[in-house]
């Protein structure tokens, strides 16, 4: 069983930068292409950024690309979403994700790829 825990969520105002945390609980999560998605209030769940196994490989929501990065330590087992230049449209709770069963070199989009899920940390941008 895999548990993913993210963390560094909070309150910030617009123009303010936050990094996400995600903390998996094993080895084999370096083998794994991993993913962050947020759902806001009232929304559906969408995709944000996802990476590779190597971190060669990565993917982002269009409209983030120039402000979001996505990065991992398979050393630490952890993932990485550094946030720039925050909105208020930013605000939600991020999750990230872990796809098992298919191919780790590639930077899923669909949450359809992912297995595993944390419980997500609350990001909130004030205006």
């Amino acid at each position: 069983q895999v548990q993913l825990v993210e963390s560094g969520g909070g309150l910030v105002q617009a123009g303010d930068s936050l990094r996400l945390s995600c903390a998996a609980s094993r080895r084999t999560f370096s083998s794994n292409a991993m993913g962050w998605f947020r759902q806001a209030p009232g929304k559906e769940r969408e995709f944000v950024a996802a990476i590779s196994w190597s971190g060669v490989t990565t993917a982002y929501r269009d409209s983030l690309k120039d402000r979001f990065t996505v990065s991992r330590d398979n050393a630490e087992n952890t993932l990485y979403l550094q946030m720039n230049s925050l909105k208020p449209e930013d605000t939600a709770v991020y999750y990230c994700a872990v796809s098992t069963s298919y191919n780790g070199n590639n930077a899923y989009t669909g949450g359809d790829r992912y297995d595993y899920w944390g419980r997500g940390t609350q990001v909130t941008v004030s205006s």
